[in-house]
Parts: structure tokens; C-alpha cells; sequence
């Protein structure tokens, strides 16, 4: 029965591409060629790429955060827009997850970057979402990321370490400086966890994202995660703002 399922499923609801509306995908090959997957690793500062293995500037070596995986810019293309604006709001489809995984997953191939040493000791931990938010929405789109990165290189994700203890108003309607106040105080590392719970302690950590503008909500996370004892803090997303 269960092997009836997703054939039902595409009868009833078919996927339509979202670039040229052709059924059977959420991104057909045609599409998919048009989008700008980058080679190159950048600063989390600007534009400028990063030809070591370190993840950003010296004038960034303060930022909690180590560094960043972007596999699109977010501005150029209206269908990178369309593909993650699809993601998070209604009609809500979840399993977009699956088609931006494997252009994150792309990056990281062209990139050179999808190692062992890349993976080792590491841990995926999704940007959450506010109690709310993720109540209405069904999903944290975030955590849908991470859960198939981690299907397909093999590392495991810790849910319920981050969470987010405060509504905050959406970040693309403030300023730089008003982004960093209105994320400040607004996650924490969930208390009462079990002596068996997973630990960051010497893992290298991997925060997953859809998009990453400013940076401040990385790096709010990056700063509490630091303050937990986590090193090692790397961010993973599907586009950054240029």
C-alpha cells in the first residue's frame, strides 16, 4: 500500500514547476540550468571569495560564526525567490525541501567541499522558529532542510538543543541595526534535557537556513550556541542576499 502512496499522491496533486509551470517537478531540468549554483565559498562580510579554508575575513574573526555555505544569491534570479518563498508560505509545500537540498548538495560538490573532513565530528542544527510560527506553519521549513541534508551526507540533526523563546517582528522590514535588537535575548539552549541527549561538546556544528541576509539571526544563534560551548559554528543555506 504504501508504494500506492506517492503514485496517488502526484494523480491527485501533481507538482508543476515553479520556473516554466511544466508537471511532474517543482524544478525541471531546463529550470534548474538557469540558476546561478556557485563554485566559490564568500566572507561573511561581502562578496569576496574565500580561498582558503577559513571561513571568513580578518576583519570577521570576531563573528561567533565560522563561516557560511550559500549555494545561490537570493536577489538576481526571481525563481530562487519563487522556490523559497514556495518553501515558507501558503500553499505551504513542504516537500520542496527535497529539490533545495540537492542544489545545497550541488553547491558543496562544485565547490569542492563535500569531505569527509567537511563532515566529520559534525552536527546539523536548524534555525528555529517560535512556538507560533511553527504552529501555524505546520513545519520549520529550516528543519526540513536539515533533515534530508542529513540523509544524504550522513550526519545527525539535533532538533531540540536551539529553540526560540521570543516573537520577533520579520526581519525583512528592519534595518541592519534593528535586525541585531530584534533578535537579541530570542533564543536559548532548551533546559531539562536528558543526561542522553545528544551533545555539541567538540562537534563541529552546522546551522541550516533558508536564506541569509544581514547574518544577524545566524549569528544571535552562533553567539548562544558559542556561550554552550560549541567552537566550531558553521552556517548552511539555500541562498544569501547580495
Amino acid at each position: 500500500m504504501d508504494n500506492f502512496k506517492p503514485l496517488l499522491t502526484n494523480l491527485f496533486f501533481p507538482k508543476f514547476c515553479l520556473g516554466c509551470h511544466k508537471e511532474g517537478t517543482y524544478l525541471c531540468d531546463d529550470c534548474r540550468a538557469l540558476l546561478d549554483i556557485t563554485e566559490f565559498n564568500y566572507c561573511l562580510c561581502d562578496k569576496k571569495p574565500i580561498q582558503t579554508n577559513q571561513g571568513k575575513c580578518q576583519r570577521c574573526q570576531y563573528k561567533k560564526l565560522s563561516g557560511l555555505y550559500s549555494a545561490l544569491p537570493y536577489r538576481e534570479n526571481n525563481l530562487t525567490k519563487k522556490l523559497i518563498y514556495q518553501f515558507k508560505y501558503p500553499p505551504y509545500l513542504k516537500d520542496l525541501s527535497k529539490t533545495l537540498t540537492s542544489i545545497v548538495i550541488e553547491h558543496f560538490i562544485i565547490s569542492r567541499r563535500n569531505t569527509n573532513a567537511i563532515w566529520e565530528n559534525s552536527v546539523l542544527v536548524p534555525v528555529p522558529l517560535y512556538k507560533q510560527k511553527l504552529k501555524s506553519r505546520g513545519y520549520n521549513q529550516s528543519e526540513e532542510l536539515a533533515k534530508e541534508l542529513s540523509k544524504i551526507i550522513q550526519i545527525p540533526v539535533i532538533s531540540d538543543y536551539l529553540i526560540k523563546i521570543k516573537k520577533t517582528s520579520p526581519q525583512m522590514k528592519l534595518k541592519k541595526e534593528e535586525r541585531e535588537k530584534n533578535l537579541l535575548g530570542a533564543f536559548a539552549i532548551k533546559s531539562g534535557r536528558t543526561s542522553d541527549a545528544p551533545t555539541l561538546s567538540g562537534k563541529k556544528v552546522f546551522l541550516v537556513d533558508d536564506v541569509y541576509t544581514t547574518g544577524s539571526t545566524m549569528e544571535e544563534c552562533a553567539r548562544v550556541l558559542h556561550a554552550a560551548g560549541a567552537k566550531n559554528i558553521w552556517g548552511i543555506v539555500i541562498a544569501r542576499e547580495s
